[in-house]
C-alpha cells in the first residue's frame, strides 16, 4: 500500500524541505521529494504544515509501562516497546541493567525472538554491567555487580548475535581485554558508573572504550585531592575527540547549560540523546511499588532523596528539552535522537534518516513538538487526530 505525506516541513540529511512529501510503500521508504503532486493509488496524509521527522533511535531504555527488560519476558518488552513507539521510539536496542547472567540469558532469549519478527522494532541488545565499579554502582546494585570474567562474557558473545552494546567500568581488572574483545565483535562498548581520570580514560578509549554511556551522571568533573586539582572523567572524555557521548536530557538529570556545553563541545555526530527510561515511565503516575525508590518531580529517585535512579521521559520530551531550555534547534536535536544512535549502533543504513530505500520509520510533530503520528516499519502505531 502506498502513502503519500504531504503539507509539511521534512528533515531530510540535507536540512529542511518545504512542500515535498514522503511516499512510502509497505515498510519501506519510497522517495522523499520536493514535490507534492499527488501520486496515483496513494493514501494521502495531509500533515497540515507540522514536521515530518525520522523515527528515534532508543540505545539506552531500560522499559515503561510498569514492566522492566530484566523481566526477561515477551510481556514485558512487547509492553515497553509499545508505550515507547506511542512517542515516536521507532528503533530500540533495549537495556538490561547489571544483572546475573541467568537474567542477561533470559532477555537474550527474547531479544533474539522479537528480532527475527517482521517489522520489528528490536534491533540488538544493549547490556549495563554487570562490570561495574561498585563505588559509582549504588546500592541498588552493589551486590550484582563485579570484575569483568572472560570465558562469562566471552562465552555469552559467542553464543548470541543480539548484543550490539555493552557499558563497563574502564578501572576494574581486566577491562581493557573486555574492551578490545569486543571491539573486535562489533560491540559498541561504553564507559558507565566510573571514576576514571585522564590516563585511565585515554588508555580506555584506544583499548576500545569508545562511548560514554549517561555523561556526566555517576563519573567526577574536575576535583581536588588536598593541595591539588585534578581532571575528572568529564574532562577526559572531551579531550578524546573521538569518544561519542549519550546525555539524559529529561530536564532533571542535567542542567540546560550542561545540555548546550556537550553539544558545542561534542557537536551533533558525537552527542545522542537517550531517555535511560526505567519501568515507572508512561505507567498512569503510579508510583513504584519499590520501597528503595520514589518518583518525585519528574524523575525517578532513591527513596532518601540522595541520588537519582533513572528517567521517566519519553524521547519526544528529550527533543522539547533541547530546543525549549538548552535553545537547540530542532533540527539537531531530532537528528541527535534518530541519525547520530543509528551511526553509532551501526544501522544507519536501515534506520534514522528519511531517505529511499531505508524502513518506513516516520514521525510527524506538532509546532508544540507533541507526536501526532507514528509510523513504525510502515505500521502505524499512532493515528493522532490534527
Amino acid at each position: 500500500m502506498l502513502t503519500q505525506i504531504i503539507n509539511g516541513q521534512i528533515l531530510t540529511p540535507s536540512g529542511w524541505m518545504k512542500d515535498g512529501s514522503v511516499l512510502l510503500c509497505d515498510d519501506r521508504i519510497v522517495e522523499v521529494t520536493n514535490s507534492d503532486l499527488a501520486v496515483i493509488g496513494a493514501k494521502v496524509i495531509d500533515a497540515r504544515g507540522m514536521y515530518i521527522v525520522p523515527g528515534f533511535v532508543a540505545m539506552n531504555i531500560h522499559g515503561a509501562a510498569g514492566h522492566d527488560f530484566k523481566e526477561g519476558t515477551e510481556e514485558a518488552f512487547r509492553a515497553a516497546i509499545a508505550a515507547h513507539q506511542r512517542y515516536g521510539v521507532t528503533t530500540l536496542f533495549p537495556t538490561i541493567s547489571a544483572s546475573p547472567f541467568s537474567v542477561i540469558r533470559q532477555g537474550v532469549a527474547v531479544c533474539e525472538k522479537l528480532m527475527a519478527e517482521p517489522g520489528s522494532p528490536v534491533m540488538g541488545l544493549h547490556l549495563e554491567g554487570p562490570y561495574l565499579n561498585p563505588k559509582m554502582a549504588g546500592d541498588l546494585f552493589r551486590e550484582v555487580v563485579k570484575e569483568p570474567e572472560v570465558e562469562e562474557y566471552r562465552a555469552l558473545i559467542e553464543e548470541t548475535h543480539c548484543v550490539r552494546r555493552w557499558d563497563a567500568s574502564p578501572e576494574l581488572p581486566g577491562a581493557m581485554d573486555f574492551a578490545k574483545y569486543l571491539r573486535g565483535k562489533g560491540v559498541l562498548v561504553g564507559i558507565l558508573q566510573t571514576e576514571a581520570e585522564f590516563d585511565r580514560i585515554r588508555e580506555a578509549y584506544e583499548a576500545g572504550f569508545t562511548h560514554a554511556a549517561q555523561f556526566y551522571n555517576a563519573m567526577p568533573g574536575f576535583h581536588k585531592r588536598r593541595e591539588y586539582k585534578y581532571e575528572g572523567t568529564v574532562e577526559s572524555v572531551y579531550l578524546m575527540d573521538g569518544m561519542t557521548v549519550e546525555v539524559i536530557a529529561d530536564g532533571r538529570h542535567l542542567p540546560s547549560t550542561i545540555l548546550r556545553l556537550v553539544y558545542k563541545l561534542k557537536g551533533i555526530e558525537r552527542t545522542c540523546l537517550v531517555t535511560d527510561a526505567v519501568a515507572y515511565t508512561a505507567n498512569g503516575g503510579k508510583q513504584p511499588d519499590d520501597p528503595r525508590v520514589v518518583i518525585d518531580d519528574g524523575v525517578c529517585k532513591l527513596a532518601d532523596h540522595s541520588a537519582l535512579v533513572g528517567s521517566i521521559a519519553t524521547t519526544d520530551q528529550l527533543i522539547r528539552t533541547m530546543v525549549e531550555k538548552a535553545k537547540i534547534p530542532l533540527a539537531d536535536a531530532i537528528r541527535m535522537a534518530s541519525e547520530t544512535p543509528a551511526r553509532l549502533m551501526g544501522v544507519y543504513d536501515r534506520v534514522g534518516s528519511l531517505q529511499r530505500g531505508k524502513c518506513a520509520d516516520v514521525l510527524i510533530m506538532d509546532r508544540k513538538l507533541n507526536i501526532r503520528q507514528v509510523w513504525s516499519k510502515g505500521q502505524v502505531v499512532l493515528n493522532g487526530d490534527f
